[in-house]
């Protein structure tokens, strides 16, 4: 009976929640807690849209901060300037993950934070998500939270060799990671990770690597841009293109995986999914990203709404766009290493005239770091590719 009438008071508030909820529309100001790649992209839709972008970062003079019409430069720590910058806004978003929760909670005082903060306290650590997705009986590879050297070599042999070690706290494209291959890594690999909580993950000879980026709203609307393949190299994503070589079987899965993780999670904003397919065919996810992704970029010059734009209908309650493709698509990521030996041949990469380039503002080039990216449409995925691969390649002829 209590729980009847506890489900009955829920639909009661929700009702009148969405009935008056408030819609962010343009002239409005958006927040920004980050200022990368990711923040910049979502400012440009956010501007082209009317909207004011303010945000807010250790850094100056940043990616985002190059074309927001605001940029607060502070710690994530300093909660006052946190106060004074969500008052000056009308709602706030993120361009990553890793910002504190005590921050998030200073924000949600005086404006509505999207994703709301237990997401993003979830995402931020391996475990937590590990053991969000596994209680919420969603597909994942067998782990185990480390806390000793003896919990890992116990461990280690209970799932076989190679095994991963992963940090559970702010590990990405692959830093925080080392692969044991036999007892004598163990230790090793237990110094590497200097102390920090860590997972160990069973290893998985996958078959590929695929992402779903989706969108919910506050009324729980949800939208897709189908399965995305990924290529790494180093850890690092190189390639990304859709529609992915899969059966139309496990595509559907992907995408109701994706929906219900960004369904269990209650999402507001944009989450990426990222999966191992594995040889048999099993999707297990690897990864949640509750942003926009580097797989996603191909949406820009791909689809009639793109991940960023999409990401901003979210947060300020405004009707999704379209996420049909125009053609296949594919991007090439480009890291510092191309400017090893001076600047890249921007026009021989652009002599293919269905090709687009994407900078980021970035001053210093670094191997491994994310300096922008090309994107192609073309009649296949396998012919994108093959064209953006060679017009990258065409970036190193002097």
């Amino acid at each position: 009976m209590c729980l009847n009438l506890a489900k009955l008071f829920r639909r009661i508030f929700l009702f009148f929640f969405f009935l008056f909820m408030k819609q962010i529309l343009p002239n409005s100001t958006v927040g920004v807690f980050g200022s990368g790649q990711l923040g910049r992209m979502f400012a440009i839709e956010a501007r082209k849209m009317g909207y004011r972008v303010h945000t807010f970062s250790p850094a100056s003079d940043t990616p985002t901060g190059q074309v927001a019409d605001f940029e607060t430069v502070a710690e994530y720590e300093d909660l006052n300037q946190v106060k004074r910058f969500a008052q000056n806004v009308d709602v706030v978003t993120f361009e990553f993950e890793n910002v504190p929760s005590k921050t998030v909670e200073a924000a949600s005082q005086f404006v509505s934070v999207h994703p709301r903060g237990e997401v993003l306290h979830i995402a931020q650590n391996r475990l937590r998500e590990k053991n969000f997705l596994s209680q919420k009986n969603f597909p994942i590879t067998p782990y185990r939270h480390i806390k000793t050297l003896e919990d890992l070599q116990t461990t280690v042999q209970e799932f076989g060799f190679p095994s991963i070690l992963k940090t559970a706290g702010f590990g990405y494209d692959g830093k925080g990671q080392a692969k044991i291959k036999s007892l004598h890594d163990c230790e090793t690999a237990f110094e590497q990770i200097k102390g920090n909580e860590a997972v160990l993950e069973a290893f998985v000879d996958f078959e590929k690597e695929v992402s779903v980026v989706g969108a919910r709203d506050e009324q729980g609307n949800f939208a897709h841009y189908g399965v995305i393949e990924n290529a790494h190299a180093n850890h690092i994503l190189d390639c990304s293109f859709a529609p992915a070589y899969l059966s139309e079987k496990i595509q559907k899965e992907a995408v109701e995986i994706a929906h219900g993780v960004l369904d269990a999670l209650e999402v507001v904003g944009v989450m990426t999914v990222e999966f191992f397919l594995t040889k048999d065919e099993k999707l297990l996810v690897n990864e949640l990203a509750p942003r926009p992704h580097n797989s996603g970029h191909l949406t820009i010059d791909a689809c009639a709404t793109n991940q960023f734009e999409q990401q901003l209908r979210a947060v300020c309650g405004l009707p999704f766009g379209s996420t049909e493709f125009y053609k296949s698509a594919a991007m090439a990521n480009l890291l510092g290493d191309l400017w090893k030996n001076g600047e890249p041949n921007w026009a021989k990469a652009l002599e293919n005239q269905n090709v687009k380039l994407h900078l980021y503002g970035k001053q210093e080039a670094r191997c491994g770091r994310k300096m922008g990216h090309l994107t192609t449409l073309a009649a296949t995925a396998e012919s994108a590719v093959e064209i953006i691969k060679k017009s990258r390649n065409k970036l190193k002829q002097k």
